[in-house]
């Protein structure tokens, strides 16, 4: 997450800049202001009608980061969380559904170009970016700690990383954790810095590392994969992920959290989130901004 962290971050700032420059307000209104025009309506009754005119739900993200963004072994077909709950949202809308890979970087801004209509690519819901979008929150993820398969350290959390060699990705959230449990330990850790998350699994493979730290959701699936690793189930730092819609489209943000709420209320949610052994990653109610809808 910290690449793409970084990457939207500086995109979003970008984005708001330009937005500025244009002489471009927001015209959003806040999570909860629109309770009254939904009330009683479905979210298919709620899509506007610019959307429901093509028929279609255009959603974009940007591959490479299983389980939630991927391509379907020797294809280029997408799946993943987002993208198969992205079909689910499409479905509640009546909506047929396409999905686009596109750069992490050129996400928003393609939004903003009316290029798509939503975006799922688990993206972090950040006060900068909230300056560009709005954001469905659909995930809650922080960092998790790995070990070798059958933890044969006896690690079961951060305390337990004192005095061990524990390797972590450079840059990353993750080593800030490290690093912030560092300070508070009597007997110091000895940190490496790997160049990502497989990189750094390669030092535990090896002995030369007793655990790492990495995204929850990521963790797993390299754990299901591999059979090589234990993830352990806390998770740090923890914080919401979710679906961008542009600040101006209201009606199509109230729309997609009203799907949310469906699939919530259907088990459809809990479906796809089941599939990919990410459960432990569901947020609870619908939050637009953090914020509960309505």
């Amino acid at each position: 997450m910290t690449k793409r962290l970084y990457v939207a971050i500086v995109g979003a700032l970008m984005v708001s800049a330009l937005a500025g420059g244009c002489g471009r307000s927001s015209s959003g209104t806040a999570a909860g202001e629109n309770a009254a025009a939904t009330t009683g309506k479905t979210a298919k009754d709620l899509v506007p009608e610019d959307v429901r005119k093509t028929g279609t739900l255009r959603v974009a993200t940007s591959e490479g980061y299983p389980p939630m963004e991927m391509y379907k072994e020797g294809t280029q077909e997408l799946t993943g969380v987002d993208p198969d709950l992205g079909a689910a949202i499409a479905a509640k809308l009546g909506l047929k559904f396409s999905i686009t890979n596109a750069a992490f970087d050129g996400l928003i801004p393609g939004l903003q170009g009316g290029r798509w209509d939503i975006v799922m690519s688990s993206m972090s819901d950040t006060e900068e970016r909230r300056a560009a979008v709005d954001f469905v929150d659909y995930f809650n993820a922080g960092g998790a700690i790995m070990v070798k398969k059958g933890n044969p350290d006896g690690i079961k959390n951060l305390e337990d990383l004192c005095g061990r060699t524990v390797v972590l990705a450079k840059g990353s959230s993750n080593l800030a954790i490290g690093e912030k449990q560092n300070e508070k330990c009597a007997t110091k850790m000895k940190i490496m810095q790997s160049e990502d998350a497989p990189t750094g699994l390669l030092s535990i493979d090896s002995g030369r590392a007793s655990a790492t730290i990495v995204d929850y959701p990521v963790a797993v699936m390299y754990a299901k994969d591999t059979g090589k690793y234990d993830v352990l189930p806390e998770q740090y730092d923890a914080g919401p992920w979710g679906i961008a819609i542009d600040k101006r489209k209201t009606a199509l943000r109230d729309a997609v959290a009203k799907a949310m709420e469906e699939l919530q209320a259907d088990g459809g949610y809990k479906a796809v989130l089941d599939e990919y052994g990410v459960t432990a990653n569901a947020v609870d109610g619908v939050l637009v901004n953090t914020q509960p809808w309505k």
